[in-house]
């Protein structure tokens, strides 16, 4: 896709625009219905303009890049934010400017799978919703996709809700049994960017994923449609809305099964709320458990560990354990067939049956 745009903006910007419908047309496949075909086809051809532009300039490398950060007055290595709307296909990447966070870009989703609502289970092909972190042992630097981030799924809530599954990322590609496939040059450019802000002290970078944009028109739309779902994206819109109004990232952390979700602050770092109305069962009466523990951080080294493939044997060496195969083969075949010969022959002349 992104190798188009390469060959002339115009071109490539009208091949994004036929990927945006195409996309929308996968959403009420998806099972989202007419509703959110409608929805979203609206939404891509309101940003159009901003998606396409960013979706090619992801495309044009490191330098077309440090110019969009410089246009910005942004800088690589500043802390970022995530925040993934999966109705509108859409990826937002947000930089820290001062005391605040700014916009970068909004790149397409090429493909993600399952429909709204969380994951649930391992093998339900879903893609989870909700609050993640990335830490610097999260990003993946080899395997099948080489620049990939491990959101962290399952957290801290999803296991106090049983919710199993494993090694859900941020990759490459236009393929996804789970994960949000970015294509190859677009997920280049947030890998870097990603890294580059560990590398340089951010500790976790958040990570939102949010059924659709959760304005007070969409949530009542979508709820109206989705009504076992409305509670928790209810707990999920505390934390969009804070976003939205002081656009810094919200403190989240988990108690008695929920998102606790305070105004964020700069100054005092990513810490989960301590400060409840109700106490938290998950801390004993203490305050909300951070979204990562050293549970979740087990399992997603572990889930790293088993992903890893083993190293592909050559042509060549493939091509000479066939022969092996075949010689060996073909000498079991000939004494096998000398063994049957020489007992036969000893049975005839001792007078007894042959051994087969």
């Amino acid at each position: 896709m992104l190798g188009l745009a390469r060959g002339g903006t115009r071109l490539g910007m009208q091949f994004a625009n036929l990927v945006a419908h195409v996309l929308a047309a996968a959403i009420a496949m998806a099972g989202l219905g007419f509703a959110g075909l409608r929805m979203a086809s609206s939404h891509q051809e309101d940003e159009a303009g901003l998606v396409s532009s960013d979706l090619l300039s992801a495309s044009e490398g490191a330098g077309a890049r440090e110019r969009r950060l410089a246009d910005k007055a942004l800088t690589a290595g500043s802390p970022i934010l995530i925040r993934i709307f999966k109705a509108e296909f859409e990826l937002e990447l947000w930089m820290r400017k001062g005391d605040r966070f700014e916009l970068f870009a909004i790149y397409p989703i090429c493909y993600w799978s399952g429909t709204l609502g969380p994951k649930l289970h391992k093998g339900d092909k879903q893609a989870p919703e909700g609050f993640y972190a990335v830490g610097l042992n999260q990003i993946h630097r080899r395997g099948r996709w080489p620049r990939s981030l491990n959101i962290g799924y399952p957290n801290a809530l999803d296991r106090a809700h049983a919710r199993t599954g494993s090694l859900i990322l941020l990759h490459g590609g236009c393929t996804s049994t789970g994960c949000f496939a970015m294509t190859n040059a677009v997920m280049a450019e947030i890998y870097a960017l990603a890294e580059q802000a560990l590398q340089q002290g951010q500790d976790r970078i958040p990570i939102h994923v949010f059924p659709f944009r959760m304005t007070e028109a969409n949530f009542a739309a979508r709820t109206s449609a989705h009504a076992e779902w409305r509670a928790f994206w209810l707990n999920l819109k505390v934390g969009y809305d804070l976003f939205e109004h002081t656009r810094v990232p919200p403190k989240v952390g988990i108690c008695n099964k929920q998102y606790a979700v305070t105004a964020g602050d700069l100054t005092g770092g990513p810490s989960p709320p301590t400060d409840l109305a109700a106490p938290c069962a998950e801390s004993d009466g203490g305050g909300a458990m951070p979204l990562t523990t050293a549970a979740t951080e087990a399992a997603a080294e572990e889930a790293d560990l088993v992903a890893k493939p083993r190293k592909a044997a050559s042509k060549p060496r493939h091509r000479a354990a066939a022969r092996h195969a075949r010689k060996a083969y073909a000498s079991r075949r000939a004494r096998s067939a000398a063994q049957i010969e020489t007992s036969s022959i000893s049975g005839s002349v001792s007078g007894g049956e042959p051994l087969h």
